[in-house]
């Protein structure tokens, strides 16, 4: 499609984009007498070194890679402090909308946070409690011991996955042809190496007298079960996004211009690499069988927590209290790509690509009651920071907020604002998102809360 016929087709795209814009972004409760019940987040932790070691991402280039200041995985002092910017936006939000008051620690006991026992999630939750309930003590609650059935079911020993059919799932979805996906992506694939060995357009490639130990490109592909009983794309996509994850790193750390991808590496290429990340997770993270079975454990827990707060009552396998307020879950890209393939729900956020899951980002549901009527609805949506925000160190308020997509839930959101669903079909949509096998009644015991 090309001349006078695209240019219209991008002008009626840009203005569908325009009319939907204030209803994608809006950071206001909902007009009215609708006041907020309950909220529940799934976030991610925050920014933090790469989990490939030095080693294992030198062998992809001609160039060492930057040294990190933190352990492998580890949560950086940065990414430390821009969960503290997202709590106190949060903090501001949350008071506006009535959930929280504005002086005080009184409402500290009704917010509840649970965290994987990674050190960068604990840290992570620590600093969002901080951010948003300052001067109060808040526990960030963990499991004592071993896996965290919320995280890792099938290391828990929640529910039976098949391997076969793990991989046939995958396989399906490409026509049972790993390299075609190689063929599909060849030119992003290739863009991301020329980067990798430092390549000059129309220049040799790798450099003469430059050594690599894997080129991106010869890597093989294929679909392989794991030990956990689930399978995975590995090869030329799995390796990539792994690098632009790195690089995502870098640049969101603030390192300096010289050190992101050795300056090869800026906002707008980031982005373009960010696309080859997001298409091996929407593989390997959002195919449905592969979604449900890690994370209709979790799902289940959550909702079960959003159903004791409408109730009024405890409910079993529900994290927190009856009478809390607020529920938040600090986890993993993964937990977050897994809902979205579970519910079948999509985001587009300012300066990423579909889907995407950056550091920090938070799926979020809030519960609203119509003090009038006594009806409740359900609103969705994805919050994170901007790359901008995340390198500038950007602080946060209503008047600067963070970059927020409604979702529209399929089988159970409306064309009302924020597209919020009924209470009632929300969770009907989860729970036939969810699948029982892969779910234990009792939510996991809390060790003594980590403050």
């Amino acid at each position: 499609m090309t001349g006078p016929t695209r240019t219209i087709c991008l002008f009626l795209a840009a203005s569908c984009l325009r009319i939907e814009a204030p209803l994608l972004y809006a950071q206001t409760p909902p007009s009215g007498t609708a006041r907020l019940q309950f909220i529940a987040v799934l976030s991610r932790h925050g920014v933090r070194s790469p989990l490939w070691t030095a080693a294992q991402l030198n062998a992809y280039s001609t160039e060492p890679w930057p040294k990190w200041d933190v352990p492998v995985g580890d949560l950086t002092p940065r990414g430390g402090t821009l969960m503290k910017l997202l709590g106190a936006y949060d903090r501001q939000y949350l008071i506006s909308a009535g959930l929280l008051g504005p002086n005080g620690c009184a409402d500290a006991d009704r917010f509840y946070f649970w965290s994987d026992t990674t050190k960068r999630d604990v840290e992570s939750g620590r600093a969002l409690a901080t951010g948003m309930l300052p001067g109060c003590t808040v526990a960030v609650h963990t499991v004592p011991k071993g896996a965290d059935p919320l995280f890792s079911p099938q290391a828990a020993g929640v529910g039976k996955t098949d391997p076969g059919v793990a991989a046939a799932a995958i396989s399906g979805r490409i026509g049972g042809r790993p390299p075609a996906l190689v063929d599909t992506y060849r030119a992003g694939l290739e863009a991301m190496q020329r980067v990798l060995l430092g390549c000059k357009p129309g220049d040799e490639c790798p450099p003469r007298g430059k050594k690599v130990g894997k080129l991106l490109l010869e890597q093989p592909s294929a679909v392989r079960r794991q030990s956990d009983g689930l399978a995975d794309l590995s090869g030329p996509l799995n390796a990539a996004a792994t690098v632009a994850e790195s690089f995502l790193l870098e640049y969101t750390d603030g390192m300096k211009e010289q050190d992101v991808g050795w300056g090869r590496v800026n906002k707008s290429n980031l982005r373009d690499m960010m696309l080859l990340q997001e298409t091996y997770n929407d593989f390997s993270l959002r195919t449905p069988y592969l979604a449900r079975a890690r994370g209709s454990n979790l799902l289940s827990h959550m909702l079960r927590s959003m159903q004791q707060a409408v109730r009024g009552e405890a409910v079993r396998g529900a994290l927190g209290k009856p009478g809390d307020s607020a529920l938040f879950v600090l986890g993993h890209d993964s937990d977050i790509s897994g809902f979205g393939g579970m519910l079948g729900i999509s985001w587009l956020l300012e300066d990423y690509q579909p889907n995407c899951r950056p550091p920090g980002g938070a799926l979020v549901f809030e519960i609203w009651r119509d003090t009038a009527s006594g009806k409740r609805t359900v609103r969705t949506y994805f919050r994170s920071q901007t790359l901008d925000q995340m390198r500038q160190l950007t602080a946060l308020s209503l008047e600067a907020p963070p970059s927020r997509a409604a979702i529209f839930i399929p089988g159970c959101s409306t064309a009302s604002e924020g597209w919020a669903c009924d209470w009632d079909a929300f969770q009907r949509a989860a729970e036939a998102a969810i699948d029982p096998a892969f779910v234990s009644p009792d939510a996991p015991q809390a060790s003594p809360p980590r403050q």
